[in-house]
């Protein structure tokens, strides 16, 4: 069975509804990165970041797979899937896919201010203030903060180094390191991309073809290719 290797970013979860950072009234029009989403926000201002990852836990729960979500789980059924996304949010699990791999944090988890990798799953969306990991420190969310290291990348170059096709979704690739997985892929190995914008692949020397529709559209589609092309 061929391996497939999907790299998605915040454009399958806004088609679900859930607010990203980078759009023109996406959540950063609202506020600024050092405000909340950086190592130092958090020890200047903690029941601010706190309340503000409560927020977005909140929305994530509320909010379903879409049929993009679904088109993934699908083509389990002719794949061998392996999911790196960089999104926190947890619909890659709720629609059923099997192998995800989350690069930046899961929203739906806390870690240990003293071990990047020491998590705890969270019931709800409501973290409170003063809650402390086993280890004795304090949780906080369980997000890659701007500055920070992202601890699984190694494993996802490894997992894109196996891929035999390797499917881009909803990301402008200009995040990084995350966005680099693309150059880390094999020379032979086709790649689609299902994004209805132009990300960056302009040095980028595998067969591309690009599918330029969101991914609650696209990504139906692109499984109809995939299954027909086997």
């Amino acid at each position: 069975m061929k391996r497939l290797v999907v790299f998605t970013g915040a454009g399958i979860s806004a088609d679900s509804g859930i607010a990203t950072f980078r759009d023109s009234n996406g959540l950063w029009a609202n506020y600024r990165i050092e405000d909340v989403c950086t190592p130092e926000a958090l020890v200047r201002n903690r029941k601010l970041v706190i309340d503000f990852y409560n927020e977005r836990r909140k929305e994530v729960l509320s909010k379903k797979p879409n049929a993009g979500h679904l088109a993934l789980k699908e083509l389990e059924n002719h794949f061998d899937v392996r999911v790196i996304t960089q999104n926190i949010d947890d619909l890659h699990e709720r629609a059923g896919s099997s192998h995800v791999l989350h690069l930046h944090g899961e929203i739906t988890k806390l870690r240990s201010s003293n071990d990047d990798l020491a998590t705890v799953p969270l019931e709800g969306w409501e973290q409170p203030l003063d809650m402390r990991h086993p280890d004795g420190s304090l949780l906080r969310p369980y997000v890659v903060f701007f500055g920070e290291a992202v601890p699984y990348f190694e494993k996802a170059i490894e997992i894109a180094q196996t891929a035999d096709i390797f499917v881009v979704v909803g990301t402008s690739l200009a995040v990084y390191p995350a966005a680099s997985l693309i150059y880390n892929i094999r020379p032979n190995v086709p790649i689609y991309l299902v994004d209805p914008g132009q990300p960056a692949l302009a040095n980028v020397g595998n067969k591309v073809t690009h599918i330029k529709e969101k991914s609650a559209t696209g990504l139906p589609k692109l499984v109809n290719i995939l299954i027909n092309n086997q």
